[in-house]
């Protein structure tokens, strides 16, 4: 699984990043996790609001920061 944390640093943005972890560790999947920050790139996913959350080059959340549980049930998705 890879998951996708769409942001260009903003405190939400960095917050979604800590509750991808939080999620993975409480799910006990494996992810890569990877932070992309490069406005080009959020924008070829159609994603205008970050933070955005890609899982399987699938977006599945913008503009909203999720809880871990939240996550949880996306990864299982």
């Amino acid at each position: 699984m890879k998951i996708e944390i769409l942001g260009t640093g903003c405190a939400k943005c960095k917050a979604l990043e800590k509750n991808v972890l939080q999620a993975l560790a409480q799910s006990g999947k494996f992810a890569q996790v990877e932070k992309v920050e490069d406005l080009n790139k959020i924008m070829a996913y159609g994603v205008m609001s970050t933070p955005g959350l890609v899982i399987d080059s699938k977006v599945v959340s913008v503009g909203k920061l999720l809880s871990p549980d939240e996550i949880v049930s996306l990864m299982g998705s």
